[in-house]
């Protein structure tokens, strides 16, 4: 046996692609097979049930390499290390020096430091960094936009100082002149000026990175992921194509940027993102025909740099999806985020505590954002093979798509005069915006789900003392911070919000309105009607009542009296209704609100008879407890 080589399924004959459609065919007894399972996504192009080998024909994805231009495959050719980064937000630098030496030897090799620039000295940047070796650990920071060039003098002094060997160092200043147009409306300085002179005073760090794009504040505003990408291009190629005409090399700006995406919980086409990310990007920065301003084996045909084309990648897991209630379900969201952006082949990943929704993180939840990611490296191995998904059928297909899709919106920004007039003119703004307000309705109508908040909540949870937290400026709310607006900005609320309002409205009411289901008829109807009904109400914290069965309505409805129901919900079949619904309606005789789980064929009658609320598949949740509330908690 030793000597034998059998091929894996070679007892069984090839199936073509002919074969499965009839079978498919078949099993659709007469159904339009579009309609039924092809997937139309968000981003306007479509995915098939299943693709065959004969699918990746043409792709010229698969001829990639890893560590080879495109990149497309990742920059990396020998593992798929990534870096485990924690946000410290510093408020006295000798705590967030200790704070920073503790989870240095917790699993993080990657800090991010948000400092105060009116505190800004040689004696803070020495507390903070203070037995911190910063050859070991990639070391970011952000401040005020108007600091950044004297954070980059004082960085350097440090450093220079230290007698660091300059060629260990890594990290980044967060410099984003479009960032604060987009998200705090404000057009403040001159970005080429304060790109050259960030560029030059950040000179003897060569590896640092100062030229932001932070597209993870298009992700946290619902963005759709071929509108990430594709803006996220645009910002890019905004600042090449600005400071390469002011007289900066290509080269040098190239490697300088930095790319800070999102990462939402579309599991398969976030690995495709950062896919698509890394070839747009490459082929974008090879048409500026970069330079090599060092001696450098990795030039192209023509002699220019391909290293300058490598696409340097943050990822940081939505805040969008994040919710208040059952918060502990954001640990699942953000694990399958933090999975997408690993097997996409990041560079370094922060994970979101599960309760920054309400709170400032502490410890604990913390620790758990941490050890999500050590779990993919040492438990997973995650960081052990280069672009698994690399041949599959439908993520190559999927890495095609969204890349057309995102080329497409950027050259539309491109041909409209580049990103910074798209911020200008509020083109960006509106449709990212849109995009918010289509996703907040389809939260509403369910069509996008969040576990725990508008599907399956937990009956019996009570949100206390766990309010909203709201965004705050990075200058705290300094002069900055103000009504008045250069441009239009995004819109942040979470695709929770709405719903989490009911509920917090509900629970400070101090009225908690009762549901009691009247189940008759048909078993397996009632029983399914109920559960979705228990569901569809609990979303609005009512308390909520299942029952057996009842034999006949007039005893259900005494039951429901007895237990002083608000709300009497018919749970039965479609065709039952029409004998079941209306004496239940006359003998509760306005005693409750009425409410029948369906749209069964005699709705009309029903209605002609003074029943007032159905509930079913194609209402809008959210807008009917809202109506709910307003007649409950009078």
């Amino acid at each position: 046996m030793a000597d034998k080589k059998e091929k894996l399924f070679s007892d069984f004959s090839p199936v073509s692609t002919e074969q499965w459609m009839e079978k498919v065919t078949a099993d659709l007894k007469g159904a339009d097979f579009e309609k039924k399972l092809v997937w139309k996504t968000n981003e306007g192009f479509k995915v098939k049930p299943f693709y065959r080998m004969e699918d990746l024909e043409g792709l010229k994805t698969t001829d990639a390499l890893p560590g080879e231009f495109p990149y497309l495959r990742g920059t990396k050719k020998d593992n798929n290390e990534w870096l485990v980064r924690q946000e410290i937000r510093v408020e006295c630098p000798k705590e967030a020096n200790a704070k920073a030496l503790d989870i240095l030897n917790k699993g993080v090799d990657s800090l991010s430091f948000h400092v105060k620039a009116k505190e800004l000295n040689a004696e803070y940047l020495e507390t903070l960094l203070n037995d911190i070796q910063a050859e070991c650990v990639e070391l970011n920071f952000s401040t005020c936009q108007g600091h950044v060039v004297e954070l980059a003098n004082l960085l350097v002094a440090y450093f220079q100082k230290k007698d660091y060997d300059v060629k260990k160092l890594r990290g980044s200043i967060n410099y984003d002149f479009f960032n604060k147009m987009l998200t705090r409306g404000k057009e403040k300085g001159d970005m080429v000026q304060t790109g050259k002179a960030l560029i030059e005073a950040i000179q003897p760090l060569p590896f640092y990175r100062v030229l932001n794009v932070n597209a993870l504040s298009l992700n946290n505003a619902g963005a759709y992921i071929s509108q990430e990408l594709g803006y996220a291009l645009a910002w890019g190629n905004e600042y090449m194509n600005q400071l390469t005409e002011a007289g900066i090399p290509a080269a040098i700006v190239a490697k300088k940027i930095k790319f800070n995406f999102g990462i939402s919980s579309n599991y398969f086409l976030e690995i495709a993102k950062f896919r698509a990310a890394r070839l747009l990007w490459a082929n974008i920065v090879a048409s500026y025909k970069p330079e090599c301003v060092r001696d450098c084996d990795n030039k192209g045909p023509n002699g220019e740099c391909r290293c300058a084309a490598k696409m340097a990648v943050h990822a940081e897991t939505s805040t969008f999806n994040l919710t208040l209630f059952d918060a502990h379900v954001n640990l699942l969201r953000t694990q399958t985020e933090a999975m997408s952006a690993a097997l996409g082949g990041v560079d370094s990943m922060t994970v979101t505590p599960f309760d920054k929704t309400y709170e400032t993180p502490d410890e604990f939840s913390e620790r758990l954002a941490r050890n999500q990611q050590l779990l993919l490296k040492e438990e997973s191995h995650f960081d052990k093979v280069i672009d698994p998904a690399a041949g599959s059928y439908y993520i190559e297909n999927l890495t095609v798509s969204i890349a057309k899709q995102a080329w497409e919106l950027f050259l539309s920004v491109e041909e409209a005069g580049g990103f910074y007039a798209a911020l200008k003119a509020g083109t960006v703004q509106a449709a990212v915006n849109e995009s918010n307000k289509a996703r907040h309705k389809a939260v509403a109508q369910r069509r996008e789900v969040l576990l725990g908040t508008n599907q399956f909540p937990n009956f019996n949870e009570k949100a206390g003392d766990k309010k909203p937290v709201e965004a705050k400026c990075c200058c705290d709310g300094g002069k900055e911070h103000t009504c008045e607006k250069d441009v239009a900005t995004l819109v942040s609320d979470r695709a929770a919000s709405e719903f989490e309002a009911l509920r917090l409205e509900t629970e400070a009411s101090g009225k908690r309105p009762k549901a009691f289901m009247l189940t008759i008829g048909n078993l397996a109807m009632r029983q399914a009607r109920a559960q979705y009904s228990c569901n569809f109400l609990a979303c609005a914290g009512y308390e909520v009542i299942d029952n057996l069965g009842f034999e006949t309505v007039e005893a259900g409805i005494e039951a429901a009296m007895a237990a002083k129901a608000d709300i009497v919900v018919l749970c039965s079949s479609d065709d039952e209704y029409a004998e079941y619904a209306i004496p239940a309606f006359k003998a509760l005789n306005g005693r409750a609100m009425f409410i029948v789980a369906g749209n069964p064929e005699c709705a009309d009658t029903l209605k002609a008879a003074g029943i007032e609320y159905f509930i079913h598949v194609r209402v809008n949740v959210l807008d009917t407890l809202k109506e709910f509330n307003a007649k409950l908690l009078k």
